[in-house]
């Protein structure tokens, strides 16, 4: 018997991401799990799905978008490279920051597919849960692993975030996902984080 678009999505994600660990030291096909399981509460929809299994396969192993695209069709890829950042990895990682977060923001801002809302919203609620977590245990120390260390910065995508995936208010994970970035970011004054937006989106 055939396998389904995303039993194959899965296996594919599974030998790209073999051997890989997450910052916290899971094996990384554990994310793309758990947010094609929080896809699977918004929609049926086999591409969206599949997407899901494979967000992080052309950002972080050699596989390309034009394979996914010959593999998977061209709306998998299309949703892929939705949240595929151009890594520019001829400069360190914490001085494109800015600007890797302020591109990926404005192709959401500009999505019309809402499956792209919707891969989004499964991909930034996993990592919101795992940071949920370490937060309770370390406070703002959490942000010392990552390349982005100020938690303003932080604050200001991540609700960015809550905000550009309002239309999907209709679903929990969007109102889990809002009240988790509302807790990390609790100690972060709104005015702050504006402030900072203004002059920094840009690196110097």
């Amino acid at each position: 018997m055939p396998q389904s678009l995303f039993e194959r999505a899965a296996a594919f994600a599974a030998e790209a991401h073999a051997g890989a660990v997450r910052i916290g030291g899971q094996p990384y096909l554990l994310h793309p799990m758990e947010v094609s399981l929080i896809l699977s509460g918004m929609t049926n929809d086999p591409e969206v799905l599949a997407a899901g299994m494979l967000h992080d396969v052309v950002e972080d192993t050699p596989h390309t978008s034009r394979e996914i695209a010959e593999r998977f069709g061209p709306r998998v890829a299309a949703l892929v490279a939705s949240e595929t950042e151009d890594k520019q990895r001829e400069h360190p990682p914490e001085q494109t920051w800015w600007q890797r977060k302020s591109a990926s923001l404005d192709g959401l801002r500009g999505a019309e597919d809402d499956g792209i809302r919707m891969l989004w919203l499964g991909d930034k609620l996993s990592n919101m849960r795992s940071f949920a977590q370490q937060y309770r245990r370390v406070g703002d120390a959490l942000w010392q692993q990552f390349h982005q260390k100020d938690p303003v910065a932080q604050a200001w995508y991540y609700r960015s975030i809550v905000r550009l995936l309002s239309p999907l208010a209709e679903y929990p994970a969007y109102r889990e996902f809002t009240a988790l970035v509302s807790e990390v970011f609790r100690d972060v004054p709104i005015k702050e984080e504006e402030e900072h937006d203004a002059t920094d989106k840009k690196p110097h």
